[in-house]
């Protein structure tokens, strides 16, 4: 576990190291890192590994897409002082944007358990959170280091 952990460590470190300067790599290095973490945490096999990554991949695009529709229309936000008819349209298309992620992890309950059994996808999802927050751990400790002068 420990070792897990230090894996983990390593790799976020050197995963956000480029962070300002290239995105794109920082954002594979990420992706990598939680490639590794996951599939350590789910103990996965190699059968598994070759079904499970393309179904996880393509939930992994849909859930973006959602999730970029959500901060899109919440970053173009309507004033309060818009006609109630505008609030009610955005409230409308956010329900109905969180009704399509709602959708769609129903949609992939049923793909994930035809590759990884019920106890691995229980993983799945704690895992998923656990590298968020080992993620944003790191990152916040980066920010708030003091910089080598060096």
């Amino acid at each position: 576990m420990k070792r897990t952990h230090l894996l983990l460590g390593w790799c976020l470190l050197v995963s956000t190291a480029g962070l300002a300067q290239n995105r794109q790599a920082s954002r594979e290095r990420i992706e990598t890192a939680k490639i590794g973490f996951i599939t350590n945490r789910l103990n996965l096999t190699s059968e598994q590994a070759s079904t499970f990554w393309p179904v996880y991949n393509a939930y992994e695009d849909k859930k973006q897409q959602i999730r970029q529709s959500l901060r899109k229309l919440k970053s173009a936000n309507t004033a309060l002082t818009a006609p109630d008819d505008a609030l009610m349209n955005n409230l409308k298309e956010l329900m109905s944007l969180k009704q399509q992620e709602v959708d769609l992890e129903k949609e992939y309950l049923t793909k994930f358990l035809k590759v990884i059994n019920p106890r691995q996808l229980t993983e799945l999802y704690k895992t998923e959170q656990d590298f968020r927050e080992e993620l944003l751990k790191t990152l916040r400790e980066r920010r708030t280091s003091p910089r080598n002068p060096n």
